[in-house]
């Protein structure tokens, strides 16, 4: 059936991605207090990377996988789908006093939140044929770089009142509001719960809650807290009866939800997705757990590049061989691979503006990390602006213009960024100069997207815009290791080159070297993609008169 409300699906998609992106920097503000509240001490900091780089992972190895799922799927069940499993992630996390289980849910957050991109982007092809999609695919990117911006704030907002567990209590009370948004808006096309896997979900969440949550009028009862003590010498919450049978239940449940649905999964090319979910998960691990101001590899970065790689020729092979495999064959070729290379470099730009300039601003500018991270507000909120106006663009300018045009000005912008010094960030232009770099960034997100939809088919846009998500991800993850080498190349030159090494403002100049070669390396890439972003096309859409609104989506349901 028809949506009869394409504007409403779309806006409670939206805000859905809005909130996955925004539950990437949430917890910005409150790692220290979610460390306390997991028993890690501030001094063990370096054990709290998962916090963060648990839900990257789970965030990027999802997106092939969920992607492919939305081409074969009704996309509004793929968004349900994944706001159920972003609730549970949420719940998890708020209940979480132990680091593996804390890291767990964060994990799980991330694979509800990355899904809903894809299926949001396909969804958009659903609902508006080619030359119309430019205002919803920039909104699209818009409320995605706007959750990004405000993601900070609404934690600061919830510590204000309550403590970092109210954090993910309010983004589950979310999820659950926008689900049921999805099903109002989507109309007919979305079945009725069936009541197997509703009573068994409705317990595992039930008794998973006991579990984790321990209520101490239970656990400390004589009579009633047998199901709480660990077993043996355990020390897990979930190592007691009740967290045994919430792990059985969650077994049951996910058993009677798929009832059913194999078929579906096998088209999906299950071995594929663990295949390229592997490979991404270990390129993910290797480069964000690594701290960008001293490493450019993590820990285990040496072990899982390798593991990676293997991974990759492992799916190349199967590609080869799989009847339907997860990239659907001749999809990847002409504009798509250049959308592709858009979108990494897009990435790299990013992620150089988004580490580096409160890194310089500490530097040069403040001591004092929350007012050198209002620095970089400049930067984030041009972004969803030049995302909207490059939508609106696009139906009157070609896609290659409007992102090519965009890049340049990122790199005009960047290469700018690189000259700064001691009392840069002091002047008005400095606004100035942060504010078009990041309205260039969003400018090129709505046209990458249109390009990548407009190259595939009907069947093969949650795919490709998975891709593009992930390209960009990538980008953002392996662009901010090589950058980071590059400037560290430079910091340890600058540093050699000093008659006085303990000199502590001489040290600091050589830090600003190694930020301006980042800016520099960064203004590269965004060059290139301007370059390449012009292949993408210079003629407008001409919307599709006889295709209105909802139609594929009517075709689908």
């Amino acid at each position: 059936m028809r949506s009869p409300a394409p504007r409403a699906l779309l806006g409670a998609a939206s805000v859905a991605v809005a909130l996955a992106a925004a539950d990437t920097y949430v917890v910005v503000l409150a790692l220290t207090d979610m460390m306390r509240g997991v028993g890690v001490g501030i001094d063990s900091l370096q054990r709290a990377t998962p916090i963060v780089s648990g839900f990257l992972l789970g965030y990027v190895a999802v997106l092939p996988l969920v992607g492919r799922l939305a081409d074969l799927v009704d996309r509004r069940r793929v968004l349900l789908g994944c706001l159920a499993v972003f609730v549970v992630g949420s719940m998890v996390t708020a209940l979480a006093v132990e680091l593996p289980v804390l890291v767990a849910g964060r994990v799980v957050q991330g694979v509800g939140g990355g899904g809903l991109v894809p299926a949001t982007l396909a969804l958009v092809a659903d609902l508006w044929p080619a030359g119309r999609r430019g205002v919803p695919l920039g909104v699209v990117g818009a409320v995605q770089e706007l959750g990004s911006v405000l993601g900070p704030v609404l934690g600061a907002a919830v510590l204000v009142v309550a403590d970092w567990r109210a954090i993910f209590w309010v983004g589950a009370l979310a999820g659950v509001v926008l689900a049921v948004a999805v099903v109002v808006t989507g109309g007919g096309g979305v079945r009725r719960p069936r009541v197997l896997p509703t009573v068994l979900g409705a317990l595992a969440v039930a008794t998973g809650w006991l579990a984790l949550a321990a209520p101490e009028s239970l656990a400390t009862s004589v009579e009633l807290g047998v199901p709480f003590v660990p077993f043996g010498d355990a020390t897990s919450r979930l190592a007691t009866p009740v967290g045994g049978v919430a792990v059985v239940l969650t077994v049951l449940a996910l058993a009677a939800v798929m009832h059913g649905r194999w078929a579906a999964l096998r088209r999906v090319d299950l071995l594929g997705a663990a295949l390229v979910g592997g490979a991404l998960g270990c390129v993910v691990l290797t480069f964000a757990a690594a701290e960008p101001e001293r490493e450019v590899v993590g820990p285990l970065g040496y072990a899982l590049l390798p593991v990676a790689v293997l991974l990759v020729l492992a799916y190349l092979v199967h590609h080869r061989r799989a009847v339907a495999p997860l990239v659907p064959r001749g999809l990847v070729r002409g504009r798509l691979v250049r959308a592709l290379g858009v979108s990494l470099l897009v990435g790299v730009a990013l992620v150089a503006v988004v580490v580096d300039v409160p890194l310089l601003a500490r530097l040069v500018h403040t001591t004092d990390q929350g007012e050198a991270a209002l620095v970089l507000v400049r930067f984030l909120v041009a972004v969803p602006v030049g995302a909207l106006a490059g939508g609106w663009l696009l139906r009157r300018v070609g896609a290659g213009i409007i992102a090519g045009v965009g890049l340049a000005l990122t790199a005009t912008g960047l290469a700018v960024m690189s000259t700064w010094g001691s009392g840069s960030l002091e002047q008005w232009t400095s606004t100035l100069v942060l504010a078009v770099t990041g309205l260039g960034i969003g400018l090129a997100l709505a046209p990458v997207n249109d390009a990548a939809l407009a190259e595939s088919s009907e069947e093969t846009h949650g795919t490709a815009s998975a891709l593009v998500v992930v390209a960009r991800m990538v980008g953002m993850v392996v662009g901010l290791a090589l950058l980071t080498a590059v400037g560290l190349h430079a910091y340890y030159g600058a540093v050699a080159a000093l008659p006085d090494p303990t000199d502590t403002d001489a040290l600091r100049e050589a830090a600003v070297v190694q930020v301006s070669s980042v800016f520099r390396g960064a203004a590269g890439a965004a060059a290139l993609g301007a370059l390449l972003a012009l292949t993408l096309g210079r003629a407008a859409h001409r919307p599709d008169a006889s295709r209105p609104e909802g139609f594929a989506l009517a075709a689908r349901g």
